[in-house]
């Protein structure tokens, strides 16, 4: 019922900047929360950040100063714009959206992941 669409991946180098952004489309009566969360080869997934419906955001310890997370409401986009790139911020990265949706007459709550975009910082 929900798609989010992931972009912006790639390889760059030390130093260097991506922005990543991830379209979420479908029915959706409200957005709780979106974040990214990434996953290098042989470790978990870990949360890098969130932003909620009332744009409190948080941040890894790993990236804070050199990330930034927004959105845009009216196009149900989250973006990670990721400055000062290190080797180690190389993983897969998901984007993650929590969603409030009707099922019959209850509001429930709905969790959904992107299918992840490979970035890779060469050194």
């Amino acid at each position: 019922q929900v798609q989010l669409v992931e972009s912006g991946g790639g390889l760059v180098q030390a130093g260097g900047s991506l922005r990543l952004s991830c379209v979420a489309s479908g029915r959706i009566f409200s957005i709780n929360y979106m974040g990214w969360y990434r996953q290098a080869p042989g470790k978990q997934r870990e949360l890098v950040t969130t932003i909620t419906s009332v744009g409190v955001t948080n941040y890894a310890d790993s990236v804070k100063g050199r990330f930034i997370i927004s959105r845009d409401d009216a196009k149900n986009t989250v973006y990670l714009q990721m400055n000062s790139l290190e080797p180690e911020d190389t993983a897969v990265y998901y984007c993650n959206v929590g969603v409030s949706n009707w099922y019959e007459a209850s509001l429930r709550h709905y969790d959904y992941w992107g299918q992840g975009t490979q970035v890779t910082v060469a050194s």
